[in-house]
């Protein structure tokens, strides 16, 4: 039936990716549509046009944007103010002494939010432990609201001493600012994080208030925008934390939406994990501006406490993921030194890449793989934007005349100096940690993620590259998979040994009746809720912790968390210690389930082969400027499918290249599953063309 469709739209820098999944048939489809920076709204509204579905017909709509992320950035957010205790002032302003950054020279702080000029301090103080040791100065509190409506502010993060104990004072200075003055948006510290550090919960609210009014009037618009062409189903946003949360929470909490723009493909992979065999994967998203790698640990996605953007903290769950700016509109430049660099500026959506033929003039990754042959004009890009060649090389022109290269040889030189960066990244999440790359497989999606994969693995001896269905829309599928999640926490610095687990279950049972009544509200029924408890530990006077689970009923909590605390000690740092062992922070992440689309099996073929559409020449080296690669359409393979490199298989949202000595199968839902040769030589390529 039409009125059970999903619909994901995942608005990136340049294109915004559409999945459509008709759950009845299991039919998916895959679109692409320019990035609308300047009218985010019309931009989701054309996704629901390409994919051909009126939103009356949409039962459920995932949704994820950069909207908060692109003011952070662009630092285009609210003109926020902020309130502290008396004496806590410039808590925000101060931030934390990081000895790293002591030793580093080249260390920036960073441009803050705001000046002093807006921070402002009301006397009150709550104590570590719940108790008041001033009562909140209502004079004092309704002055400091006078002066915020007088110099007109568009927001307020309110942030007071201890508040993650006692909350009252924040909820009084609430209602006293939404009297004085009511067209404020208020954030309150407490109700992001329940957590000790001043200086991050300062942070994190902060961050939500110069966001929240962008994001609040974006989506009431959006949201108005379906209602009046007849959605009634469930409008659901990706979070940073790699679940989902409903459109209505996302407005009074966007600082969860941040680092939410590569969640759903790490979700998604997570998802596709059990089906592929393959339960530990880094996944590569290589879109328009960036690049994001992640890991999948044993069927699970890798997450943690305590995310940062531009080194300030953001104290909310969120995914591992590492980001640079290494993306299909990178932009290729030569530094003062005269070296060759692509990225980190791009094109972006508008002009985009010199091939778009919509203005842009300097050359970019996306121009480099058409001049390669990686990318054709033969096949247009999203399925509308046929690609200029002719375009592409001449703006590859003037930085080849400048180093005295063929524009072939500049852009092989962008594309491995890409492939480079990428190799960084994938190093900074497995090697860095202690991982080695070959007990992985990768996962490879994105626009771009398939022209650099089979290079990446080889380098890192990745033995296998997994290209999924639809991988240029693959973060849109993904976010069809992800649950509604919501995370509480409590601060609880106790020693183990002896800890009384009634205050710990009395704690416990408190979190969890305020999350069952939250996911009720939004619609989930107990039978689809679920509630995970865990707990912060670390040695005695660490600064940092590592989060374990918390025992079910019938175990023995202390033991097993002993135990489960030294297993990941050593796993994570590489040893354990004899020093006593204590509790900081209580957790309990509330999943309010929904239905999860199951990928349709694909069909086998029947004939002789999959078809070819010929070749197209690729440039390899100097001596090998014109190698015949086999070109295939995705579309036309079938599960079972073997293709040999060197080919190029185009789809609909994306390019796969295989070298000499790569090959590839098709799996049973569709994924290009390729074995990656060791050892590739221009030798072999003169045999080939030989």
């Amino acid at each position: 039936m039409a009125d059970r469709t999903r619909l994901a739209i995942d608005v990136g820098g340049t294109f915004t990716d559409v999945v459509r999944l008709t759950p009845d048939t299991g039919e998916l489809r895959f679109e692409k549509v320019p990035t609308t920076p300047d009218a985010p709204t019309d931009g989701v509204m054309a996704a629901f046009e390409r994919a051909d579905v009126a939103p009356s017909d949409v039962v459920m709509f995932n949704h994820g944007t950069t909207l908060g992320l692109n003011a952070l950035l662009t630092r285009t957010g609210a003109r926020i103010a902020v309130v502290g205790t008396k004496g806590f002032r410039d808590v925000y302003l101060l931030g934390r002494t990081d000895r790293r950054t002591n030793y580093d020279i080249t260390h920036r702080k960073p441009q803050p939010l705001l000046e002093r000029y807006d921070t402002f301090e009301v006397a009150e103080r709550s104590t570590f432990d719940g108790g008041v040791h001033q009562p909140l100065d209502t004079d004092d509190a309704r002055h400091v609201a006078e002066t915020l409506a007088e110099r007109g502010y568009d927001a307020v993060a309110v942030a007071f001493l201890h508040a993650y104990a006692n909350p009252a004072h924040e909820l009084a200075m609430r209602e006293i600012l939404n009297e004085v003055a009511p067209g404020l948006e208020v954030t309150l510290s407490h109700e992001l994080s329940r957590e000790y550090r001043e200086y991050e919960r300062t942070s994190t609210a902060v961050l939500d208030a110069y966001i929240k009014p962008i994001v609040r009037r974006y989506l009431q618009q959006l949201d108005a925008e379906l209602t009046d062409r007849g959605f009634t189903g469930r409008f659901l946003m990706t979070r940073s934390g790699g679940g989902a949360m409903t459109a209505t929470a996302a407005r009074d909490q966007p600082v969860n939406l941040i680092l939410s723009g590569p969640a759903g493909g790490v979700i998604g992979a997570a998802a596709l994990a059990p089906s592929l065999g393959q339960p530990n994967l880094i996944t590569i998203d290589m879109g328009g501006t960036s690049l994001d790698a992640s890991l999948v640990i044993d069927g699970e996605p890798v997450s943690h406490q305590g995310a940062e953007f531009e080194h300030m903290p953001i104290n909310t769950p969120s995914l591992y993921i590492h980001t640079i700016g290494a993306g299909g509109g990178s932009i290729g430049w030569l530094d003062e030194a005269g070296a060759l660099q692509v990225g980190p500026q791009s094109a972006g959506a508008m002009p985009g890449p010199a091939s778009y033929g919509r203005g842009g003039t300097e050359p970019t990754f996306t121009d480099a793989a058409l001049v390669l042959g990686y990318l054709g004009g033969d096949t247009p890009l999203g399925g509308t934007l046929q690609l200029d060649r002719d375009l592409a090389e001449k703006s590859l022109e003037p930085v080849a005349a400048a180093l005295s290269l063929t524009v072939q040889a500049l852009a092989k030189g962008m594309v491995q100096i890409s492939a480079t960066k990428i190799m960084g990244a994938v190093r900074a999440i497995t090697v860095e940690l202690g991982r080695d790359p070959k007990d992985f497989a990768l996962l490879a999606f994105g626009g771009g993620g398939g022209l650099v994969a089979v290079d990446v693995a080889r380098e890192l001896q990745i033995p296998t590259v997994v290209v999924p269905p639809g991988q240029g829309a693959f973060s849109a599928l993904g976010m069809l998979v992800a649950d509604v999640q919501h995370d509480f926490a409590r601060t609880a610095v106790t020693p183990l040994e002896g800890v009384e687990l009634r205050v710990l279950e009395e704690s416990f049972v408190e979190m969890e009746t305020e999350a069952a009544e939250v996911l009720r509200e939004e619609g989930f029924t107990p039978d689809r809720t679920q509630l995970l408890r865990s707990v912060d530990v670390r040695y005695a006077g660490q600064e940092h912790s590592v989060t374990v689970s918390y025992p079910s009923t019938g175990l023995d909590p202390v033991s097993a968390i002993e135990q489960q605390f030294s297993e990941l000690h050593e796993r994570q740092y590489g040893h354990t210690m004899q020093d006593p062992v204590e509790l900081t922070t209580l957790r309990v992440r509330a999943v309010g389930i929904v239905d999860k689309p199951e990928l349709p099996q694909m069909a086998s073929r029947t004939d002789d082969g999959p078809p070819s559409l010929g070749t197209r020449p690729v440039y390899v080296d100097i001596d090998n400027p014109a190698v015949p690669y086999g070109l295939y359409e995705r579309e036309s393979l079938l599960a079972g499918d073997t293709v040999e490199g060197p080919a190029v298989v185009t789809e609909h949202t994306a390019t796969t290249v295989l070298h000499i000595g790569d090959s590839l199968r098709v799996g049973d839902h569709g994924e290009l599953v390729i074995d990656v040769s060791p050892t590739p030589s221009a030798r072999t390529a003169k045999e080939h063309v030989a």
